[in-house]
C-alpha cells in the first residue's frame, strides 16, 4: 500500500471544500463575524447547488476518532449556538461507522476523501466509504498535553486558583512527580494559557480556560484515558446501581453513572468507577465477570484515579463522584448522542463556572 502524503491541518479545510465542489457542491468560505473571547471559530463556509444553499460554522478537527468525536460535536455546538447557524463537522477522514453515526444525529460532516452528509431543502449528499486520501500533519500541542502533563493541567482546571502553588504541591495534587510541574507550567506559558501578573512577581494566572478545556478533553481521550482502564468486567444488572457502597470502597462513580447523579438527566446504560485499584469486596459483591455469560451483559469499568484532591464546583455528592470536568470528559469520550447532551447540561451547571473564575 502506498504511503498517504500529507497536508498542514490549516490546509485540512481547503482540501475538504475542494471534496465538496468535486461532488458538485457550490462551496466557498465567509467572513466570520467577531465572537466571544475564548471560543474561536474555524471558518463560516457556505455550501449548495446553484442559487439554493446554506451558511455553516465548522469545527475542523484532525485525527477524528470515536474517542474525541464527542468534545468535537460539543465545540460545534457551541460555535453554532454563537452563531445561529447549523454545524459542519470537517476532518481529514471519516470512517463508515462514524459516518453511520453522525447521520443518525442528522449531523452535516464532510471530509477531504469526499464523504459527506449534507442534507438541505433542495439537496441531500451522502458519501461514504472513501479511503483516506492524505494524512495532517498536527500542530504540535507541547508537553502540557502529554498523559503526565494533562493530569496537571486537569488539576488546574478543577482549581485555577492553584496554579500559583508551590511545584511540590501542585505535584502532590496531581498525582505526578515534581519535576512534571517544572516543564509543565513554562509550556502553558508558552502557550499563552497562563502569564505572570503584571507588579506581581511569582504570581501567576490562568488564562483562556475555555480553549485549554477544549484541548485538555479532546487530548485526554486520545492520551491519558486509555491508560487509566483496570479492568472491564461485566454484572447481571444495573439495577440499584445508586445503592453500591462506593465510599466504603473507597471508589466513586465517573461517566455515565456521576453524569446521572449530577444532572438527574441521565439513565447509565453502563457503569465507569474509578478508584486506585480494583475494589475487591465490591467486585465479589456483585460478581464482576471478566467475560460475559448468560444474565451478564451490563458493563462495568474501573478505571484508575490519578489525582489526589476531592471535587469541586459546587458539588454536593457527598464525594460520591469524580470531579466534574473528568464526568464532562468522560460523557464526550462516549460520542453518544445522549451523553453529549448530559455533558452539554453538566457544562453548564458546573464546568463552566470553573473554567470562567479564572
Amino acid at each position: 500500500m502506498d504511503k498517504l502524503p500529507t497536508i498542514d491541518e490549516a490546509d485540512l479545510l481547503p482540501a475538504a471544500l475542494a471534496a465538496a465542489r468535486d461532488l458538485g457542491l457550490d462551496a466557498a468560505v465567509k467572513p466570520v463575524p467577531p465572537g466571544r473571547a475564548g471560543l474561536a471559530t474555524d471558518a463560516i463556509v457556505h455550501l449548495g447547488f446553484a442559487d439554493a444553499g446554506q451558511r455553516y460554522v465548522v469545527e475542523v478537527k484532525r485525527q477524528l476518532r470515536p474517542a474525541n468525536l464527542g468534545a468535537a460535536l460539543h465545540q460545534l455546538d457551541r460555535q453554532a449556538e454563537l452563531h445561529g447557524l447549523p454545524g459542519l463537522l470537517v476532518a481529514d477522514h471519516i470512517t463508515p461507522d462514524m459516518a453511520e453515526t453522525l447521520r443518525q444525529q442528522g449531523r452535516a460532516f464532510l471530509d477531504a476523501a469526499g464523504n459527506a452528509y449534507i442534507r438541505q431543502a433542495a439537496a441531500l449528499v451522502w458519501v461514504t466509504g472513501r479511503k483516506p486520501v492524505a494524512k495532517t500533519m498536527a500542530l504540535p500541542l507541547g508537553r502540557a498535553f502529554q498523559p503526565t502533563g494533562l493530569q496537571v493541567l486537569f488539576a488546574l482546571l478543577c482549581h485555577p486558583e492553584w496554579v500559583n502553588l508551590p511545584y511540590r504541591e501542585l505535584a502532590t495534587r496531581a498525582g505526578v512527580a515534581h519535576g512534571t510541574v517544572g516543564w509543565v507550567l513554562p509550556d502553558l506559558q508558552q502557550q499563552g494559557f497562563v502569564t505572570e501578573v503584571k507588579g506581581k512577581r511569582g504570581t501567576r494566572r490562568l488564562y483562556e480556560t475555555e480553549r485549554l478545556l477544549a484541548q485538555w478533553v479532546d487530548a485526554y481521550a486520545r492520551q491519558l484515558r486509555p491508560r487509566l482502564l483496570l479492568g472491564r468486567y461485566y454484572v447481571a444488572k444495573l439495577d440499584g446501581w445508586q445503592d453500591w457502597p462506593l465510599a466504603a470502597n473507597a471508589a466513586q462513580w465517573g461517566g455515565e453513572p456521576a453524569g446521572a447523579l449530577l444532572t438527574q438527566y441521565l439513565r447509565p446504560g453502563e457503569l465507569t468507577l474509578y478508584a486506585d485499584k480494583l475494589p475487591g469486596l465490591l467486585a465479589a459483591k456483585y460478581r464482576f465477570m471478566k467475560e460475559p455469560e448468560v444474565g451478564h451483559q451490563a458493563v462495568v469499568d474501573v478505571r484508575r484515579r490519578f489525582w489526589n484532591f476531592p471535587a469541586a464546583g459546587g458539588v454536593d455528592d457527598g464525594n460520591a463522584c469524580v470531579p466534574p470536568v473528568l464526568v464532562y470528559a468522560d460523557l464526550l469520550a462516549t460520542g453518544d448522542a445522549r451523553c453529549i447532551e448530559t455533558a452539554k447540561r453538566l457544562y453548564e451547571e458546573y464546568v463552566v463556572r470553573l473554567v470562567r473564575q479564572a
